[in-house]
């Protein structure tokens, strides 16, 4: 039975987040934690992130806006460094509020509270197409796209809502969306890996191996190369526009739960 969750899991959110172009560790990361303590439930579910989205390079990789992954991904990658540094320093900040929803603690942090709000101001400007409309000139601002999505991503993890939201307004059909954020995401998440990849992955992945996690790890890894196939080839079947609601919705949960402490 956990082998059929964290599969059916992996399997849904791939699928769902070949579109959106982020959200798997979002919607993995719980399931995981699960069957593990939370550090390393974070260290599975880092390391079927990688798997995946390297997975997702091999299958679309081609088709990637070069122009567009040089003008994003190398301001991406060097803001994540000094994202990932700011992480240790607000580390041991308090948390502004907590809660409890049922049984859990929800942690409302002053990191998660900005990162979720910024997300949603995203999220409405995409919901409303007169404002959207607007965002054209993001385009040539690429550079500045770029330089906020590693930020973040090296600071909290959380990259993908801003790329997606920039990358919606670089002119791209949707196979080379997809493609050309996979490219930059697989940037920003090997050069956060190299600032703190040892810290938060190192002595976790020996209690994931000691507590034969491995196995669930790479019967997981399998799942999401699955649902990345599969939503490969249903991308050929749906619309930009399509596209462009699933990031909006998408990014609205994604700042809502932040915002609210719950991821």
């Amino acid at each position: 039975m956990d082998y059929l969750i964290l599969c059916l899991a992996a399997l849904l959110a791939s699928g769902l987040t070949l579109f959106s172009g982020f959200g798997l560790g979002t919607l993995l990361l719980p399931v995981f934690a699960l069957f593990f303590p939370l550090p390393v439930a974070i260290a599975a579910t880092a390391l079927v992130h990688l798997a995946n989205n390297l997975f997702k390079l091999f299958l679309m990789g081609r088709r990637a806006a070069w122009r567009v992954v040089l003008g994003f991904a190398l301001p991406a990658a060097m803001a994540a460094f000094l994202g990932a540094w700011l992480l240790g320093f607000l580390a041991g900040l308090p948390s502004l509020a907590s809660y409890h929803l049922g049984p859990r603690l929800a942690q409302v942090s002053l990191v998660k509270l900005v990162i979720g709000c910024l997300i949603l101001v995203f999220a409405m400007l995409e919901l409303r197409p007169a404002l959207a409309a607007r965002l054209e000139v993001m385009a040539s601002h690429l550079s500045l796209g770029g330089l906020l999505s590693g930020f973040f991503g090296g600071l909290s993890g959380h990259q993908g809502a801003f790329r997606s939201a920039f990358l919606l307004h670089a002119g791209l059909d949707k196979e080379a969306f997809v493609a050309t954020g996979v490219v930059c995401a697989v940037a920003v998440d090997l050069t956060r890996l190299l600032v703190y990849g040892q810290d938060l992955l190192g002595g976790h992945l020996d209690q994931l191996a000691q507590a034969g996690g491995l196995a669930k790890v790479a019967a997981a890894c399998l799942a999401a190369f699955l649902g990345a196939y599969v939503g490969k080839r249903l991308l050929g079947k749906v619309t930009m526009e399509a596209v462009r609601w699933c990031v909006a919705i998408m990014m609205g949960l994604v700042g809502l739960g932040l915002a609210a402490g719950l991821i």
